[in-house]
């Protein structure tokens, strides 16, 4: 089996900083792509930042020179680095991480999700 748990969220200030990490354990062979995605009510969950096992990184516009993704491979870990924080930025932010296993009959990719963290930034 395999498990993604996020942690980091919480309550900041506007101008703040947090940092969210996200841990895959399990019978994982490999961890391609890992990302970060947030959900506000009434809206639909959004791509924040990806990063490739390479190291390759993609964000969000509205977030492009305040947040940093990263990852530790070794680790089957990824964090969100998130500074100069908006009320806008609010939301559930989920890990995503996209796992290769082993098992019987064969070698599987599948995409899985972190239950989520609350980040809520006061004005």
């Amino acid at each position: 089996q395999v498990q993604v748990v996020e942690s980091g969220g919480g309550l900041v200030q506007a101008g703040g900083s947090l940092r969210l990490s996200c841990a895959a354990s399990g019978t994982i062979f490999s961890v391609n792509a890992m990302a970060w995605y947030r959900q506000t009510p009434g809206k639909q969950r959004e791509l924040v930042a990806a990063i490739t096992s390479g190291g390759t990184t993609n964000y969000a516009d509205s977030v492009k020179g305040r947040f940093t993704i990263s990852r530790d491979n070794a680790k089957n870990t990824v964090y969100l680095q998130m500074n100069s924080l908006k009320p806008e930025d609010t939301g559930v932010y989920y890990c995503n991480a996209r796992i290769v296993t082993k098992r019987i009959p064969g070698i599987y990719e599948n995409d899985y999700w972190g239950q989520g963290t609350q980040v809520t930034v006061s004005s």
